[in-house]
C-alpha cells in the first residue's frame, strides 16, 4: 500500500519573508499515515484531501450509529522540519474513523481531521483515544522508516508513548 516515508520540504524563503500563506494551511511539510484495523502501517498523502485509498468510495456520516459493522482505521498527521541536526517530527496528531467497505459506509468527524492536521502543522503532539497496540505499530514504522527523524525529534514525541497520548 504505502510507497514508504515522504519528507516533503516546505518552502522555507517564502515563510521566513512571510511573503503569502496567512490564514492558510500549508501542506508542504505534512504527510499523512494510516493505520488500518490489522495495525498494518503506511503513508497514504491522499488522506490529506479526504481521498485515501480507504477512504475512496466510501460515504461519510458524524453519526458512528450509521456505521455498525465498521473497523477502525487512524489518520496519523506528521509533520516535518529540518533542525540543526537535519530532519525531525515536529507535530503528530491523529483522527480516528470507521469503515466499512462491505456497505460502502464510513464515520469520521471531518472538522477533528481539519482540526488535527492544523495541530500537527503547529508543532503539537497527542495521540489521545488511539488504543495502545495501534501506537506501538505508529512508533515502531516512525523509527523503521526515518531513523534520524526519530532521533532528532524532541522528548515531547517519544513522551507520547510513555504518557499515553
Amino acid at each position: 500500500m504505502g510507497k514508504g516515508f515522504n519528507l516533503l520540504p516546505g518552502n522555507e524563503l517564502a515563510h521566513q519573508k512571510k511573503q503569502f500563506g496567512m490564514g492558510i494551511l500549508d501542506l508542504n511539510a505534512l504527510s499523512s499515515v494510516l493505520i488500518d484495523p490489522e495495525n498494518n502501517v503506511y503513508v497514504d498523502m491522499g488522506a490529506l484531501h479526504a481521498k485515501s485509498d480507504v477512504e475512496r468510495g466510501i460515504r461519510f456520516s458524524p453519526d458512528k450509529a450509521t456505521v455498525p459493522n465498521g473497523r477502525p482505521y487512524w489518520v496519523v498527521w506528521v509533520a516535518m522540519e529540518r533542525n540543526d541536526k537535519g530532519p525531525a517530527i515536529v507535530g503528530l496528531t491523529a483522527s480516528e474513523m470507521w469503515i466499512d467497505r462491505d456497505s460502502r459506509k464510513g464515520w469520521k468527524v471531518l472538522p477533528d481531521h481539519v482540526n488535527a492536521m492544523d495541530k500537527a502543522l503547529k508543532r503539537r503532539f497527542h495521540l489521545y483515544g488511539m488504543p495502545e497496540e495501534k501506537k506501538q505499530a505508529l512508533r515502531a514504522f516512525l523509527q523503521r522508516v526515518h531513523p534520524q527523524a526519530w532521533e532528532n525529534s524532541s522528548d515531547e514525541l517519544k513522551q507520547l508513548w510513555e504518557t499515553g497520548g
